[in-house]
């Protein structure tokens, strides 16, 4: 049977069994409303609405905050990538989790003390209000929005495979009404609500994803080896479909951007949004702290089975089958879950069903943060601060939070469109890129360095996006490829895929050029004040 036929026979399948399908989606989504309807009825005020009260323990800031960064990248892309690209597409699997000691290490606890709801505060506490917070807010959205792609372009891989909808009018209709419930979640539960999603949603994931490689280690009795040499065999590469090089050896070009992928993973996560604010959702520092450990065990477990998802199915799965269903191998981790139940049985169909649901709820929960975070930073920092300047009541900015989730929906919903046949894991690499060049800059400097004013944060953030989006934008990934955004045509000038190598350094440093060329002097008090608070905790919120 050739890939094509085999593909098609899973959209069969899948299409045979729609009933079920739909019946899972619909008992998912519906759940997860009703979560979010209670939650809505327990925002009272601007607290409840950005840092859910400040009442969740550490175990469940953690449990969210797992929900929150195992994304579509993680289930869809990342299983893809080792599909398709083994030993080299695990390495989004080891840049993803060695991230989370930095922000550890250098964010986590600092921000928590230093800010009230979003990375603004931090940055705004020693500096002029005004710019910086506009600064902030413009970063915080545009990082947003480039993670936002992925999980829509990971909804409308998804839900198409299942209901062997082939229409590109199809495909975005989906992205569509990912967008309307992700508005939905936000507006009505804000971050209580999202944040209940987010843990319902990590532990079906870590469940599905157990279940996943229990079976696929059961198809090889256990034996790692059996399953690596299988993997390799039948992806055609041989064993060096097991070695580093096979995406990113070739040339000295795709070397590059191996390190480019490396550097903007690991500094990545330090400086995402959606990520920063969940700091703000416990009582204490040390809750915050604890979060991340927490937050690291189940990341780090669920990274691991990465490795059986993707060899799994580079074993038992043809490689051309994988990107019949979709070029970026989107797909490898609900085809593997077909194949294991059996292609042509209801325990197949069951299976498919079940884990493709898994995935959607991962995509839901996920959009559901990153609108909350853009949306409260849009309120927050450049409605409430900038354009009101500091006069609006908490009613007044949670209404221009949910107007703003509407506003960056519709944003999401078209750009999410145009990115559905890009791989997810190597979008969300790009949000990495981004945050790290524009935020990380500006939020190591204003912790931890006094000399750093005004005009150093403008530089560094303005800087560090400006550099990254434009090379985006004159980048593969956009044009000149087959798996490009805009495949047709080829204006691409910048030859890697990330540009972290370039855009991150370039941010940290515009930070110090225009902290040096400013005449500003810093408030040395001001600083003795953040440094006190963020070491302490004394008077944080």
């Amino acid at each position: 049977m050739s890939s094509v036929q085999t593909t098609l026979l899973a959209a069969g399948e899948a299409s045979e069994h729609r009933g079920l399908i739909i019946t899972l989606f619909s008992v998912f989504v519906a759940a997860t409303l009703v979560i979010t309807v209670w939650a809505g009825r327990q925002t009272k005020n601007a607290a409840d609405f950005y840092a859910g009260g400040r009442q969740f323990t550490a175990f469940q800031n953690g449990l969210a905050v797992s929900g929150d960064y195992m994304s579509a990248a993680s289930f869809l892309g990342i299983a893809g990538a080792i599909a398709l690209a083994g030993y080299d597409g695990f390495l989004y699997s080891i840049g993803f989790l060695v991230a989370w000691l930095v922000a550890l290490l250098l964010v986590a606890e600092p921000l928590r003390n230093s800010g009230r709801y979003t990375m603004g505060d931090v940055l705004a506490y020693r500096m002029r209000q005004r710019p910086v917070r506009t600064a902030a807010g413009t970063s915080t959205i545009v990082v947003s929005i480039f993670y936002l792609l992925a999980q829509m372009a990971g909804a409308g891989v998804l839900v198409s495979l299942l209901l062997g909808i082939t229409s590109d009018g199809g495909k975005i209709g989906i992205v569509a009404l990912v967008g309307v419930l992700m508005i939905v979640y936000v507006t009505i539960g804000g971050m209580k609500g999202t944040t209940w999603v987010q843990m319902v949603k990590a532990v079906l994931l870590i469940v599905g994803a157990i279940l996943l490689t229990f079976l696929v280690l059961l198809k090889f009795n256990f034996n790692i080896s059996d399953l690596l040499g299988t993997a390799a065999d039948n992806s055609g590469k041989g064993s060096a479909f097991l070695e580093p090089g096979l995406k990113y050896g070739l040339t000295s070009t795709s070397k590059l951007d191996f390190i480019s992928l490396g550097i903007a993973l690991v500094l990545g996560t330090a400086g995402l949004p959606h990520i920063l604010i969940r700091f703000y959702t416990v009582p204490t520092a040390k809750a915050a702290r604890k979060s991340v450990n927490w937050a690291i065990g189940l990341i780090g477990a669920f990274y691991l089975m990465t490795l059986a998802l993707g060899f799994g199915a580079a074993a038992l799965i043809k490689p051309d089958e994988i990107i019949a269903s979709n070029k970026a191998g989107n797909t490898a981790a609900p085809l593997l879950a077909l194949h294991l139940g059996g292609v042509d049985s209801n325990w197949g169909a069951v299976l498919l069903a079940s884990i493709s649901a898994v995935a959607f709820a991962t995509i839901l929960a996920v959009v559901a943060g990153l609108t909350l975070a853009s949306s409260s930073s849009f309120a927050h920092d450049i409605y409430a601060n900038v354009i009101k300047k500091g006069q609006a009541n908490e009613k007044e900015e949670v209404r221009a939070a949910r107007l703003a989730t509407v506003g960056i929906g519709a944003v999401s919903i078209l750009l999410g469109a145009l990115a559905r046949d890009l791989n997810v894991a190597g979008l969300v690499a790009l949000a990495f890129a981004v945050a790290a060049s524009a935020n990380l800059p500006t939020i190591l400097y204003s912790l931890f360095w006094k000399r750093f004013n005004t005009s150093g944060a403008l530089w560094s953030i303005y800087g560090g996006l400006i550099t990254a989006v434009g090379l985006v934008l004159f980048s593969p990934v956009v044009s000149g490829k087959e798996t490009s955004m805009f495949p047709d045509v080829d204006f691409h000038w910048f030859p890697l895929e990330n540009p972290g190598i370039i855009s991150i350094p370039v941010g940290f440093l515009l930070g110090v050029v225009g902290t040096y060329l400013s005449k500003e002097e810093p408030d040395a008090g001001k600083y003795a004040e953040l440094e006190v608070r963020s070491l302490t905790g004394t008077g944080a919120h």
